[in-house]
């Protein structure tokens, strides 16, 4: 048996039926991720479709040849973004945006990314087969590159289309291979010095509108199969050194040293307490730190880690950084060592507004199924393109909160039911607005 035929077959083994109405159906998104799943196949049965790759481009082709079967206008536009439009009744006004990214991170899942392009051309062929036609204009979208993995930095394709990003610096890029920015799209038949050209009339849109799987384990635990998101977390890296003086293990009293990994693991061990005294969506990681001399009989007299800060909120989690840096000086003074600081990004937070996330409460209500607000730690195209536009995301329930990996899934039924909400809302705000 084929691995398509294979991740078909585990994807409709526990799919309810009765999930296949108005229009949408299960049977369909299950063939269409087992077709994605086959590109950029890894030896452990994962994704490698790296950004403005040709495994890519291929995935981006064959959903841009679903979306023409499903009565949509594909266009593309200069960063590789990938368009299907369904004309809306009044198509003069601003329209309504949904969809994800299909690259991925070096043998990663299948889901993440595709999820949310598949549920919304879902969507467009629901209201194909029942006839429905939108009061707005609505577009699925294909983001390019969102993972970052080519360049170590992604979103790409939507910085490129919200009018993002110094092209210059974009030119100083190189991949693993050596490649710059402006060989890697050209090999995918795009133009580095067309790229400023995606850049779109913010006025053109009235909202973007991404579905995710949860990366987490929090609507698992409440066995839920969606979850509205409640605002995106924007990142502040500090690069922190403690800098204290290297000796030799043996001949170094304890009562006289200036030991930089001590400090270092005194602020480490502080930092894990820091963000529920202030936030609680607020969190703070310490994932890598290198040792200098790094050897077995000497005192550290060097430690350069790096801290992950990140909220929902602006306010509190800039009040976070300052309360860690806080926290850093007062440690390095403690262990007589001195420390310096290095910011190295710091991205907006992108809160969803309440009265989104209260229509979104709706459409799960009228799915009757339990609503359930929660944050998303990780960065999305939604978090580019709030910055300018209004967005809303929902998330589906991620089996064991794996991801970026092979082992990531989502049963077809969660999938299938946030298609459902994500139909019900879309309905909801062609009659409303935001």
């Amino acid at each position: 048996m084929s691995w398509k035929d294979t991740f078909y077959n585990k994807l409709m083994e526990s799919y309810k039926d009765t999930l296949n109405y108005d229009g949408i159906s299960g049977n369909r998104m299950a063939a269409r991720f087992a077709a994605l799943s086959e590109i950029g196949l890894t030896a452990d049965n994962g994704s490698n479709r790296p950004g403005y790759s040709q495994e890519e481009k291929q995935a981006k082709d064959m959903v841009a040849g679903w979306m023409s079967e499903a009565g949509l206008a594909v266009h593309r536009d200069e960063a590789g973004n990938v368009f299907g439009r369904l004309a809306g009744k009044q198509d003069h006004l601003p329209a309504i945006l949904s969809g994800s990214h299909v690259d991925s991170v070096p043998n990663g899942g299948h889901f993440d990314g595709p999820l949310g392009v598949l549920a919304a051309l879902e969507v467009a062929e629901a209201w194909k087969e029942t006839g429905y036609q939108p009061e707005k204009p609505y577009e699925v979208v294909i983001f390019s590159d969102e993972e970052g993995a080519r360049f170590n930095g992604g979103f790409n394709g939507s910085e490129g289309l919200m009018g993002f990003g110094n092209l210059e610096d974009k030119k100083k890029l190189k991949d693993s291979d050596g490649k710059s920015f402006s060989e890697v799209l050209q090999d995918v038949g795009l133009s580095s010095g067309d790229y400023p050209k995606a850049k779109r009339d913010e006025e053109t849109i009235e909202m973007f509108v991404e579905v995710h799987i949860e990366q987490g384990k929090r609507l698992e635990k409440e066995n839920l199969p969606c979850g509205i998101v409640t605002g995106i977390a924007g990142p502040c890296w500090l690069e922190v050194t403690f800098t204290g003086e290297a000796g030799h293990a043996g001949n170094t009293p304890m009562h006289d040293r200036k030991d930089a990994l001590v400090a270092a693991s005194a602020f480490i061990t502080k930092v894990a307490s820091l963000p529920s005294t202030i936030s609680d969506s607020a969190v703070a990681t310490v994932g890598k730190l290198h040792v200098e001399p790094n050897g077995v009989n000497v005192i550290p007299g060097k430690v350069t880690l790096y801290v992950d800060i990140r909220d929902i909120h602006k306010e509190t989690r800039n009040k976070l950084i300052e309360v860690v840096r806080q926290t850093g000086e007062e440690i390095a003074s403690a262990h007589n060592t001195q420390i310096t600081y290095h910011e190295t990004m710091r991205v907006s937070p992108v809160p969803i507004n309440e009265k989104t996330q209260d229509l979104l409460e709706e459409a799960i209500r009228s799915k009757d199924l339990s609503p359930y607000r929660l944050p998303s730690g990780a960065g999305h195209d939604a978090m580019v393109a709030g910055e300018k536009i209004p967005v809303a995301m929902l998330f589906t329930k991620s089996i064991h909160g794996v991801s970026h990996h092979p082992d990531e899934w989502s049963e077809l039924s969660d999938c299938i039911q946030t298609v459902h909400v994500l139909k019900s809302f879309l309905e909801k705000i062609q009659q409303r607005g935001m």
